[in-house]
């Protein structure tokens, strides 16, 4: 049985990880550990967290002296991973109780799969499941996808070994930290989409990636898309010119427009099937 590492980077978030605490000792796959750093919260957080893990070595908590934001807490969790498989869950979300087995079994026998994904149940604050999440689809994975306009989110799950053969995640990044890591895992294998809803996430006032900070989640976004396409060595896309330093969001975005007309999402639904054939 592979073990899976489920990595939670927290801050601030302790009012709410009860549900997520419950969603993951209720998992029917049973292999796991639950790394969860800590990012200098100022709210209960690390009582509530303790009160709660505290007779189950499967759960290890770390804390950061220090408040050193998103992308820094999330590299650090890799850092104490062991698992063969891994995947980030925001404290303030949960998992379905068949995620884990689910998405463990996609890996079985596969050696060119660097990652599964899911779709994801959007909640009310109380975790009160509203509706399925519609944007999430099947991508084509090559060297032009950068999760725009098409886009994926969680419940995104990879290879350690994959993640291991990247840089990492940047740990300067505020914003725009799971980006990061998608397109550096799908740079490393196949992706495998699951149309199931394993993963609820929870929409309130406090979420990072919501409502505040849209402009700066939106230029970091741009700026890790534009760091994918000089790792990548594209020098055009669609005949345009890919610039050597970031200017600006608008300028990156343009450059992938062309990937929402439909003949495009017509032959990428088509090399998805012949892929998977």
């Amino acid at each position: 049985m592979a073990n899976f590492s489920i990595l939670i980077a927290n801050y601030n978030n302790g009012k709410y990880f009860k549900e997520c605490y419950h969603s993951l000792i209720n998992q029917t796959y049973e292999n796991w550990e639950v790394i969860i750093i800590d990012d200098a919260s100022t709210d209960n957080s690390v009582e509530i967290i303790e009160s709660l893990i505290k007779d189950d070595s499967r759960f290890k908590l770390y804390h950061n002296v220090l408040n050193e934001g998103c992308g820094s807490t999330k590299a650090q969790c890799m850092k104490y991973a062991q698992g063969d498989l891994c995947a980030y869950l925001d404290p303030d979300d949960a998992l379905h109780p068949e995620a884990l087995e689910k998405v463990t079994l996609e890996f079985t026998d596969r050696d060119d799969l660097a990652a599964v994904y899911s779709q994801m149940i959007l909640c009310n604050e109380d975790l009160v499941p509203e509706k399925i999440y519609t944007g999430t689809k099947q991508i084509y994975n090559n060297r032009y996808f950068f999760n725009y306009p098409i886009q994926f989110a969680h419940f995104f799950t990879f290879k350690r070994e994959s993640y291991l053969r990247t840089k990492g995640i940047n740990p300067n990044l505020k914003n725009a930290v799971d980006q990061d890591l998608y397109l550096k895992i799908l740079e490393q294998g196949k992706v495998k989409y699951l149309k199931e809803p394993l993963y609820l996430y929870r929409l309130h006032s406090n979420g990072i990636s919501q409502d505040k900070a849209k402009q700066s989640a939106k230029d970091s976004f741009a700026r890790v898309i534009h760091e994918t396409m000089k790792r990548r060595g594209i020098k055009t896309i669609n005949n345009k010119i890919v610039p050597e330093f970031f200017t600006s969001s608008n300028e990156i975005f343009n450059l992938l427009n062309y990937q929402t007309n439909r003949m495009h999402r017509i032959m990428s639904k088509i090399k998805v099937t012949l892929d998977n054939i």
